[in-house]
């Protein structure tokens, strides 16, 4: 994987490869990915979504109530809708695995009492 200036990619390195492909994610953090990697890490988020390795699953539509819910339950974070649907996401998705490096995911749970299983720095 090609390295970028951000502190979190050697990191990120390491744990891609332990979590094969694909990866599922949603628009909002998909719009929040590509603007943190910023011009450089660009192409690859493209090749990645046009060879299949990042797939779109979470019909924000369909789990709006749902994710206004977090984001309500959370306003004093802030949750971002991007955070928002990943949680939702763990609550939808068989065996998730949140691979971030928003502490924020510390604070989250599932189903309300449940920790959001994540992969952090």
């Amino acid at each position: 994987m090609v390295r970028y200036d951000d502190q979190h990619h050697r990191w990120l390195d390491a744990h891609i490869d332990a979590l094969p492909p694909p990866w599922h994610t949603c628009e909002a953090a998909l719009s929040e990915t590509f603007h943190l990697v910023g011009e450089r890490g660009i192409p690859k988020i493209k090749e990645m979504l046009r060879r299949g390795a990042v797939v779109l699953s979470f019909n924000l539509g369909d789990e709006l109530e749902p994710v206004l819910a977090l984001m309500d339950k959370y306003a004093d974070v802030p949750m971002s809708l991007a955070d928002a649907c990943l949680v939702r996401m763990s609550e939808t998705l068989a065996d998730p695995v949140v691979l971030t490096t928003d502490a924020d995911f510390k604070i989250y749970r599932r189903h309300s009492r449940q920790v959001v299983p994540c992969l952090l720095p």
